[in-house]
């Protein structure tokens, strides 16, 4: 009885869940700071080329991030932005390095 016992308990340790430490990769874009008016905040716009389907030239597209900094970055630095969890209503990036400094 007490075999079993112990069985059944190694058993139920080895079918556990154990907490999973790996998370997946974020998302990551390189863009141009086009504003820093506000505090904690640049708007990073990231630009990215495109085929168009009938034409077949390439476009360029523009998307605008609203990211979080605590680095300091300033308008025209560009910078890496990562996916994260929402910050506000509308931020849902973060600054993680900035690549370039603007030339002043």
């Amino acid at each position: 009885m007490a075999e079993n016992q112990e069985n059944i308990e190694s058993a139920n340790a080895a079918e556990a869940p154990r907490a999973d430490t790996s998370r997946a990769n974020r998302s990551q874009k390189v863009g141009t700071v086009a504003s820093d008016k506000m505090q904690k905040t640049v708007v990073v716009r990231v630009d990215r080329l495109v085929r168009h389907r009938k034409y077949r030239r390439y476009v360029r597209k523009t998307s605008k991030f609203m990211a979080h900094d605590e680095l300091g970055a300033t308008v025209g630095d560009k910078v890496r932005i990562v996916e994260t969890r929402p910050l506000s209503a509308r931020k849902r990036w973060r600054v993680v390095e900035i690549v370039q400094k603007a030339a002043k």
